[in-house]
């Protein structure tokens, strides 16, 4: 996930490195020493911007959507005429950034939320903020499909843009168990399919239909 650009100030610096930092080794694991030699910054530094490592969990989340959101409104999903092809093609897009590392494509906010939801009621609200926003940009877009098609089922626009990420998170556990191994990427991407065949029956799309897979 690339972060965003431009000359640095020190708060961003150690920001950047929270992100890959706490991505490789959980929340728990990583330390203030760990974040300050690999954002090349001082332990004054940090101590300057941050009262202590829980309130920059809180910034982290918050940058974490910053980055990713600068990355998905400039996504290609978004040039389709028609609801459902951009919600389909905005799994695709998920799909497409499965590459590298674990921690490379895998999120934040589900990461650290997964260690703190009970010690750090703070970072649980921030990943939830996080996780919430990104499903309310996809829910505008279902609802929209649902609308277009006179769809009234049993389930909301928002449940089901709730229901995305969690696969999309359970999806990063799975890739995490398997470790280092090149199955990693392949076992997320198999539930990322999953979750493209579920929309698709959900809005009842005819097999063979010309909405492929990219």
């Amino acid at each position: 996930m690339p972060m965003l650009p431009g000359k640095k100030t020190s708060k961003e610096k150690l920001l950047d490195a929270a992100l890959t930092v706490i991505r490789t080794k959980g929340y728990s694991a990583t330390s203030v020493d760990e974040l300050c030699s690999a954002a090349g910054v001082t332990k004054g530094a940090f101590f300057h911007h941050f009262k202590n490592k829980d309130e920059l969990g809180v910034a982290a989340a918050d940058y974490w959507s910053e980055v990713t959101g600068a990355l998905f409104v400039d996504a290609p999903y978004h040039d389709l005429d028609d609801p459902l092809d951009r919600i389909l093609a905005y799994v695709d897009f998920r799909k497409a950034l499965l590459q590298g590392r674990v921690p490379e494509f895998t999120c934040l906010v589900g990461t650290m939320v997964q260690e703190t939801y009970e010690t750090a009621p703070s970072i649980r609200e921030a990943c939830q903020r996080s996780i919430t926003s990104h499903a309310a940009k996809l829910e505008a877009d279902i609802q929209a499909a649902m609308d277009q098609r006179g769809l009234t089922p049993d389930w909301s626009a928002r449940s089901l843009a709730l229901h995305t990420q969690a696969v999309l998170q359970g999806a990063f556990i799975l890739a995490k168990a398997e470790g280092g191994a090149d199955s990693a990427v392949e076992i997320a991407a198999e539930s990322v399919d999953h979750l493209r065949r579920y929309i698709e029956l959900a809005f009842a799309v005819p097999a063979g239909s010309s909405r492929s897979a990219a």
